[in-house]
């Protein structure tokens, strides 16, 4: 069976651990049964780990009972680099190999449920996990957003980026994220009320700016580009600007500017919102999925998604 997840940007500044929106980078994992474990990767990460190390070996052999596996991997979403890569592939990694709960599989690997979720649903999710399950919440969507993100070649594990923060906050900074994820919410599923004060953070974006200096210059960057809100891309050091679509190319230029006179390397990606999640047995080209009208101000409405343990 052949499973495709989307890559994910999660926190979005003050959601942390709760909100993410899916991307249109996808990782694809096919799993056959076979004489012996095989492993195989192609794209991002190819060629890393290809033993019974790798992530989707680690998935795979766990909901199977099994190692007598072929298991390939292709990749497009950059690894450790805050975009959602290990919790795509453990969803799509589960799926392939015939989980019923993907998404309980993949949040157990990755410790938290918001990047699985946003892969195994798609879109702007918020999720958390509830009397021993985990809930996910499709939020409404403004689809004329893009989302430029520039990307580093430098890689920063979500464990390291953990260690960097506090183990208590104070009540102030507390109700300070949740009056922004407030308005981030509205402004994401109507960007006309989204305003740069939505992504502000007191709980671990500025925590982690010592593990990449250049995050505020860039961040700066995105803004002065056109970017209507910016922020880290999870853990990062991958950094987020959320502009209007017919604004991306211009903030894209400006951070590449931005990362040239600093001395930066790396790529600055123009994604849009994977709408669609995880898809089972995939056709076509990689992006075919991803293609949304951009005439409304926002798609869909409010759906949950319940999953719960051992189901």
């Amino acid at each position: 069976m052949r499973a495709r997840a989307p890559a994910s940007s999660a926190n979005l500044g003050p959601g942390f651990d709760t909100l993410a929106v899916a991307l249109d980078r996808y990782v694809e994992v096919e799993v056959e049964s076979a004489s012996r474990l095989i492993v195989r990767s192609e794209g991002e990460g190819a060629g890393l780990s290809d033993d019974p190390s790798h992530l989707a070996a680690r998935v795979a052999i766990d909901v199977a009972g099994t190692d007598r596996l072929a298991i390939t991997v292709r990749s497009q979403i950059p690894i450790a680099r805050g975009l959602g890569s290990s919790a795509a592939l453990a969803v799509a990694a589960a799926a392939a190999a015939g989980a019923k709960d993907p998404l309980a599989v993949a949040a157990h690997m990755d410790g938290h449920p918001d990047n699985a979720a946003a892969s195994m649903v798609g879109g702007l999710v918020a999720a958390a996990r509830v009397k021993g399950g985990i809930q996910a919440v499709r939020l409404a969507l403004d689809v004329s957003l893009a989302f430029v993100v520039i990307v580093p070649d430098l890689t920063l594990s979500t464990a390291k980026a953990r260690q960097a923060l506090p183990n208590e906050v104070s009540r102030e900074s507390a109700a300070f994220n949740l009056s922004r994820m407030a308005l981030l919410i509205a402004g994401l599923a109507d960007s006309r009320v989204l305003i740069s004060e939505a992504t502000e953070d007191r709980l671990h974006q500025d925590y982690r700016s010592p593990l990449f200096p250049a995050a505020p210059k860039l961040l700066a960057s995105l803004s002065a580009g056109g970017a209507l809100a910016v922020c880290w891309s999870g853990a990062g050091p991958s950094l987020l600007g959320i502009c209007k679509g017919t604004e991306s190319h211009r903030v894209q230029q400006a951070a590449e500017s931005a990362m040239a006179d600093a001395g930066i390397p790396g790529q600055v990606l123009v994604l849009r919102a994977d709408l669609h999640g995880l898809i089972l047995n995939p056709e076509g080209a990689w992006d075919e999925a991803s293609e949304v009208s951009s005439t409304g101000p926002s798609v869909g409405r409010s759906e949950v998604y319940d999953f719960n343990a051992g189901r």
